[in-house]
């Protein structure tokens, strides 16, 4: 009788995000005015659409509190510490729930200039391939 081959069982470990989605907002803070007119696009968000969007997104902390005489703002915290601040004075719901969402998926980093083409954690050894460059190529 030949022997059972029994396969061991691989644990895989999530490792900082390696295998595993981790959203970088972590709370957002959404303030506005309760008499101002600036924000009566902000209250009917909060009012119709911010339980849908809190009940789609439920690994981020939906805070809100009135701010009196100021423009209805939305914070997003980030993991890394960061935090990202948008105004939305005078926006419609509609416009809110897109810059609500530009928030959620930030990464919260400062935005870096490049000048390469490019950009890589593996720099290539051989360069940015271009079909014009070659033996073949040369008239």
């Amino acid at each position: 009788m030949a022997p059972t081959i029994r396969a061991l069982p691989l644990i895989s470990k999530a490792r900082n995000g390696v295998g595993a989605f981790i959203l970088q907002c972590k709370r957002m803070e959404l303030a506005y005015c309760d008499f101002g007119g600036s924000s009566n696009g902000m209250k009917r968000f909060i009012e119709r659409d911010l339980p849908k969007f809190a009940a789609a997104n439920p690994q981020i902390e939906f805070v809100v509190h009135p701010r009196p005489n100021h423009h209805p703002t939305i914070r997003g915290l980030y993991i890394n510490g960061r935090e990202k601040v948008v105004c939305v004075r005078n926006m419609h719901e509609s416009e809110i729930i897109q810059k609500a969402q530009l928030l959620r998926d930030s990464s919260g980093a400062k935005i870096k200039k490049s000048n390469k083409k490019v950009t890589s954690l593996n720099e290539s050894v051989r360069g940015v391939f271009s079909p014009y460059h070659g033996e073949q190529f040369k008239i």
